[in-house]
């Protein structure tokens, strides 16, 4: 009898599955129809199904995402070297997509708006989720509230990018704001330059400073950069068929040999730099303004 019972809620609930996946199947065909409704949105405009999605720049995309969530993954078990690693290997793919789109003349509205959600999981939610998993949980609501606080910075940052993309005016040598991209690092290399040197986001060293609270300010700064008007050079102007003189492959050859030298300090070292610039920028503008010609 007992047995008898069992099947029979086995039978309910198999029923239930199918009539769920039903729901879900008439839910998504009903969805493809196309709307009556005129939508503004390029992005609509003729339908992804008879227009198709460029492969190749959104497999980049796709690969940041991955990174992204990965880093989230590692940082809820513990290994945060590995989630800071997969931050600064985002960002490279990130810094890919859009060059391989524009190279290769595949640039579309779907892209943008997936490259903006991928940004958003990999270098707006993945380092709040790290650096509260690190260092901010201890701080209580001071701790999330600090990573709330970093993540809606990225979510205003990056809508605030994508609607200034058709902005004539605009000057494309440089960011508004301190890129999502670049906070991201720079809260993964403080975690990872820490890591190196077996610093864990609770120690506290002369009896005064806190690491936890260094990780605060840190995530603080990195949040409230994304937001302000400061500019930041954004490499755009730069021409990768361009000849160059030979200096220059040296150069890039050093930087190479220093980064593999010593990953996590030259990281770290750089974005720290690159997120002062905004603010350096700023002091030599208004310097200009009060000294007279």
């Amino acid at each position: 009898m007992h047995s008898t019972n069992l099947s029979y809620i086995k039978r309910k609930k198999l029923s239930f599955v199918i009539l769920a996946l039903s729901l879900l199947i008439e839910k998504l065909i009903m969805a493809e129809k196309p709307s009556r409704i005129p939508s503004k949105k390029p992005l609509l405009d003729g339908g992804l199904k008879e227009r198709g999605i460029y492969l190749l720049p959104n497999l980049f995309t796709s690969a940041a995402l991955f990174s992204g969530f990965f880093a989230i993954v590692q940082a809820m078990n513990g290994h945060f070297e590995l989630s800071a690693m997969a931050i600064f290997i985002a960002m490279v793919l990130d810094g890919l997509d859009g060059r391989v789109a524009r190279m290769t003349n595949t640039q579309s509205a779907f892209g943008a708006e997936y490259d903006s959600l991928s940004d958003m999981v990999s270098f707006g939610v993945a380092p709040a989720l790290i650096l509260y998993v690190w260092a901010l949980k201890p701080l209580g609501k001071l701790g999330w509230l600090a990573a709330f606080v970093y993540c809606a910075c990225a979510a205003l940052r990056l809508a605030r990018f994508n609607t200034k993309l058709d902005d004539e005016h605009q000057d494309k040598r440089y960011f508004q704001g301190l890129p999502s991209p670049g906070a991201a690092a720079l809260l993964a290399g403080f975690v990872w330059v820490s890591y190196e040197y077996g610093v864990s986001g609770r120690d506290i060293f002369f009896g005064i400073l806190q690491w936890k609270w260094m990780a605060w300010g840190i995530t603080i700064f990195a949040g409230a950069s994304m937001v302000t008007d400061l500019r930041y050079y954004s490499g755009k102007d730069i021409n990768l068929k361009q000849s160059v003189p030979f200096f220059v492959i040296l150069g890039v050859m050093l930087a190479i040999v220093l980064v593999s030298y010593s990953p996590p300090e030259v990281l770290f070292f750089v974005m720290t730099m690159y997120a002062l610039s905004g603010y350096a920028l700023w002091v030599r503008d208004r310097f200009k303004q009060k000294t007279p010609d």
